[in-house]
């Protein structure tokens, strides 16, 4: 693992304190362009959706700019000041800034350093956890998949199949061979994770006429099966579910939401599959124990 670095990577695969502090440096960084993911990833999609409704309309899609993650560069939404590199320095920045723009002064969201932030130390507890192995290079892209779906979730209620479809299939190929559980179990998993959500949506449709979940939140835990197989599903179920339940009693409690304001669930299937991530062995002996 990380031979291209040669010998830099002999450095890191002798001194564990060193990997973990660029595992969350690195962490830090793609955290960066993960903001930008959750940012742009739903806009694409949006624009890609009336271009599909247009053509099927037989109407004529009009010219737009393009609009990708990597283009046109990162701007302030109010006066369009282009960030500068040094402006996109992950955490540093938004404190030399002062949480405001270099140009108009207009207040930069928290959340921008905060996802950095989250995703760095993230990272640097998996490199801890595995340490300089292959299965910390594929723990590190789950983390950043479950980062970035989290977070669109919460903006738009969404789990988009550009992150979900890929995580999926990465986990059953990861488990071909060096995994987190076997092939046989990984497969069980997908189908398991994808097939209880779709039943309880049927079922909760039936009874009450309304759609309780998205499609896209069976696709998440069928990526978490396929990722820690079958026998993690139910503890991913029941964090998640307490979790939601709690947090959604506390919404209603001090925000006055009503029972039917929609709460997205794919942030709290993503803390079960951090929980599988990092505690599985744990709760796999629960299992056989219990």
């Amino acid at each position: 693992m990380f031979e291209f670095l040669t010998p830099f990577s002999a450095l890191l695969k002798s001194e564990p304190t060193v990997f973990i502090i660029v595992s969350t440096i690195l962490g830090l960084m793609v955290g960066s362009f993960l903001n930008v993911v959750i940012h742009r990833l739903p806009i694409m999609m949006e624009r890609e959706w009336h271009a599909n409704c247009l053509e099927l309309q037989g109407k004529d899609v009009p010219e737009q700019s393009k609009y990708t993650l990597v283009t046109p560069r990162s701007a302030c939404p109010k006066c369009q000041h282009q960030i500068a590199a040094w402006e996109n320095i992950p955490v540093i920045s938004y404190l030399v800034l002062g949480g405001k723009c270099s140009a108009c002064k207009t207040k930069i969201s928290l959340r921008y350093p905060l996802v950095e932030l989250f995703t760095g130390i993230l990272i640097g507890a998996v490199a801890y956890q595995y340490g300089y192995t292959s299965l910390t290079l594929f723990a590190w892209l789950f983390v950043f998949a479950l980062v970035a779906l989290t977070f669109i979730d919460f903006d738009t209620q969404l789990l988009p199949d550009d992150i979900t479809l890929p995580l999926l299939w990465l986990g059953l190929l990861f488990n071909l061979n060096v995994g987190f559980t076997d092939i046989k179990s990984a497969v069980i998993g997908a189908v398991a994770g994808y097939l209880i959500l779709w039943s309880i949506y049927w079922l909760f449709k039936l009874v009450t006429g309304k759609e309780g979940m998205g499609y896209g939140d069976f696709k998440l835990l069928a990526a978490i099966g396929a990722w820690f197989g079958w026998q993690l599903l139910p503890a991913v179920i029941l964090l998640s579910s307490v979790v939601g339940a709690v947090i959604g009693i506390a919404l209603i409690l001090l925000k006055g939401k009503g029972r039917d304001s929609a709460i997205p669930f794919g942030p709290f299937l993503a803390l079960g599959g951090i929980a599988a991530l990092f505690y599985g062995q744990e709760l796999s002996q629960f299992y056989l124990v219990s």
